[in-house]
């Protein structure tokens, strides 16, 4: 999967063999939701599959009741427009995964590919927060294993990947290129990985 956050870069992804795109706006900043009609230009030119990123503002992961409503309106309107996937995450303040509100969101996917993004990388425990987005519906988790780049983080990571047992994708983020991957199969024997090719 590459982040991307313009029809360029999502069309170099494609052509360099991107098997899925993350879509946001201002990766510069870790990503914020994207517009709608970004959307919309790059399905007019691949027929990828597309995950868009839903995320109100740069910061922490939890929001206010007006920031939420946001997410709650991005999430139909994404889906309504076909987007194959969102990524989302919602923490409370004591750092464990929101799944009353996280709940809400994935009911309004409705079918959509859900990935708990990187608040899962904040979160007081890993391995709770874990058996959560099972239990909610999401099919990745997207970690650097809790730490700056995913090779850093190869330990944590790997442990997800064996204490989840095939019930939900373990995809390695930050810092992945080829050669960050060729070191971390072996390590945590994740499949999945993503990256923005910066």
């Amino acid at each position: 999967e590459v982040c991307v956050d313009s029809v360029e870069s999502a069309l170099a992804a494609v052509n360099g063999g991107a098997s899925r795109l993350e879509l946001c706006a201002n990766l510069i900043i870790g990503g914020t939701s994207p517009s709608p009609y970004l959307y919309q230009e790059i399905r007019k030119h691949s027929d990828i599959p597309i995950h868009v990123l839903l995320r109100p503002r740069f910061g922490d992961f939890c929001y206010t009741d007006a920031e939420f409503s946001i997410l709650c309106q991005e999430i139909a309107a994404f889906r309504d427009l076909g987007a194959n996937g969102a990524v989302i995450g919602i923490l409370t303040p004591d750092g464990d995964l929101d799944t009353e509100r996280l709940k809400v969101l994935c009911d309004a996917a409705k079918g959509m590919s859900l990935t708990l993004h990187r608040a899962f990388d904040v979160c007081r425990d890993p391995y709770k927060a874990l058996e959560e987005a099972i239990d909610l519906g999401f099919s990745t988790i997207l970690t650097s294993g809790q730490e700056n780049s995913g090779l850093k983080g190869a330990s944590l990571i790997g442990e997800l990947v064996a204490r989840s047992r095939g019930r939900i994708a373990i995809q390695a983020g930050s810092g992945v290129n080829a050669q960050v991957i060729e070191q971390l199969y072996p390590l945590t024997g994740t499949t999945a990985y993503h990256m923005s090719g910066k």
